[in-house]
Formats: C-alpha cells, structure tokens, sequence
C-alpha cells in the first residue's frame, strides 16, 4: 500500500505480472474509488462544457461516454477526462491528482445560471472489471446487457441489486466494465465479485498492474505523457481536439502547434537489450540530446519487451529512429515504434 493523491492505494495484491496476465486473458477487479466524480446538472452544460474541453460535447448521445481534455490557454492540459451523459445528468470522472484542480477550475468558470455542480469525490466509488471475460463473469450479477452494451456507452442499472451506472470503458486495453455507486456499496459488491468469480481467475488488481497495461495500449498517464507543459497535441492525442468547435479555452494555442508541426512529441520506445527504462532518463539522437523517458516497463504482452515512451524532437521520434538511453552513465540502444504497443484483438 502506498499514499496516492489522498488516499493509501494498493500496489499490487499478488504480484504485478500475475494481475498484469489475469486482465490479458481473463479478468481483473480494480478499485478506482480515489478517481474524482464530478455531477453537472442544468440545460446549458453540454454548451458551457464545450469552451472549456478540447473534445465535443453537446454532441454526445444519451448514455454515451467520451474522452475528453481541458486545457490551459496556453494548451497545457489540466486533465484529462471522461464525460459520461446520463439521465438529466453528467458524469464528469477526473484523476484524483487533479480533483482539487479540476473543481476549481470547473467553479472559476462557472456561468451565473444554467449550470450546477456537484462534487462526489470521496463519497461515491468506483470499481472496474477488465479483461476478455468480463462480459460473462459480471453479466449474472447486474440487470443490464452487457453483450448489447457498445464501447464508450453506460446504463443505468444495479449491480448485486444496488444502483449503479454501468459503462464499458476502461483504462487497460481489454474489454471491461466500470461501476460507479455509492460508495457504502463498494466493499459489498468488490467481495461478492471476487468470492463468486474466483473459481475463474478474476484477480483484485493493483496500481503497478493498471500502470503496465496502459503503457502496453499506449494510452496516456497524466504528469508523464500529458502535463500542464505536454499538451494534447504533443501527446499525440490530436484525434481528440475537435477544431471545428467555434472557441474552447487553449484553442488558439493547440492550433498554432498543430500548424507549426515542430514541438517536442511522445514517442514510443523498445529498448533492444534488457536494461530497462524509466522516467526521466536521457535520450540521444545521432549523439545529441533528443528528449527524457516518460513512462518504462517490462511489457508481457509483446514478448517481454522493455517498453517506453519519450518525449523526443520531431526528428527523433520518427518511427525507425534509432536513439540511446542513458542510464546511470551507460549508453544503451534503442527503436521508435508506432503506439500503441499492444493492441487486442477484437
């Protein structure tokens, strides 16, 4: 157990690569109860929710769910989201390093009227189920169907007969469920789970576990490939900056960047020997400084690969490239590859 943003979080239970292969071939139970959960209730939400992310908004669905960004006006990103449309509600799901942040910056530009705010952190959880089986390991215990249930949608539904808001999205590369209820609930529906699945590998799952399958599916951690300084156009996230949205808080910045095209970028990285990379450590291009790691580590899913991402000059980070990594005074080779590492089979 360690401290994390506020609360003591699990590192792992068992091991890192025991966890790591339970989400890949069967299923993991994640306790994401420290991410933030804010409720946005009022007609001019979707508008007003729009100046302020880099993603659409008004746009969504009914139960939809979508990734989203809010930037600085100098197109750092505060955080990196995810909006969910609900019944009369939204759902907005910020990371726990930047709750306090995030709800100051939401209540800063809060419009007179139209819009309320309501801050669940701490009081509602979050429990996640991930990997190829979630499907019919959580489907006998929830009043939803699952099989019907698309990618980045939610219902509303219960879980052990409890209310809960039932999405299918997730944070590890896999299929997979989040539940969000009440958080007196949790504990009840975190046993249950585990006690009626446990005879088919579902595995409780730790921080070091969540940590390696994001960076396998080259998905972003916030504070090493998105910051305040990294901005969604570096991280490579540019699919979710819809230009077309007439103004949004970092718009023109985000734009001057796409358009300059010669900012520093997140790359990925294999390393060709085992001497693993981690955050921070130098990297050079024909010799020269290029750029710092990000994020390292072993990669199960691709052949036990030493894996990382770096933020590199654009002609550094082109697939092919080959760089070194200093560490501790040693120069050690290796590849750009295109992100993401891994990616599941559908």
């Amino acid at each position: 157990m360690v401290p994390f943003a506020g609360f003591e979080m699990p590192v792992q239970y068992s091991s890192i690569l025991r966890e790591h292969d339970a989400v890949r071939r069967r299923a993991g139970l994640f306790d994401l109860s420290h991410m933030a959960q804010f409720v946005l209730s009022g007609d001019d939400v979707a508008d007003w929710a729009d100046t302020l992310t880099t993603n659409a908004v008004a746009t969504m669905k009914r139960m939809q769910a979508r990734y989203n960004i809010f930037c600085s006006e100098s197109g750092g990103a505060h955080d990196d989201t995810i909006f969910y449309r609900l019944d009369g509600r939204w759902l907005l799901v910020v990371n726990a390093g930047n709750a306090d942040k995030m709800w100051e910056h939401l209540k800063a530009n809060l419009p007179a009227s139209g819009v309320s705010l309501e801050n669940r952190h701490g009081v509602d959880a979050l429990v996640a189920i991930q990997g190829p089986r979630s499907v019919e390991m959580l489907q006998p215990h929830v009043d939803v169907d699952l099989a019907g249930l698309r990618y980045y949608f939610c219902a509303e539904g219960s879980v052990y007969g409890v209310p809960a808001v039932i999405a299918r999205t997730g944070y590890t590369g896999e299929d997979g469920f989040e539940l969000f209820v009440a958080g007196e609930h949790a504990p009840q529906i975190w046993n249950a789970l585990l006690t009626d699945r446990a005879s088919e590998g579902l595995e409780p799952c730790g921080l070091g576990s969540r940590d390696v399958l994001r960076l396998e599916a080259g998905m972003p951690l916030y504070g090493h490939e998105l910051t305040e300084e990294i901005s969604p156009v570096q991280a490579g996230l540019a699919w979710a900056i819809k230009r077309a949205k007439p103004a949004f808080l970092g718009k023109d910045a985000l734009e001057r960047q796409i358009e300059r095209d010669d900012f520093p970028r997140i790359a990925g990285l294999v390393m060709d020997g085992r001497a693993p990379a981690r955050e921070g450590y130098p990297v050079l291009f024909g010799g020269r400084a290029a750029g710092e790691i990000r994020s390292g580590s072993l990669a199960p899913s691709v052949g036990n690969k030493n894996v990382a991402t770096a933020l590199l000059a654009k002609e550094a980070a082109e697939p092919g490239s080959r760089l070194q990594v200093e560490i501790r005074g040693t120069m050690h080779d290796a590849t750009v590859v295109p992100l993401p590492f891994y990616k599941r089979a559908k």
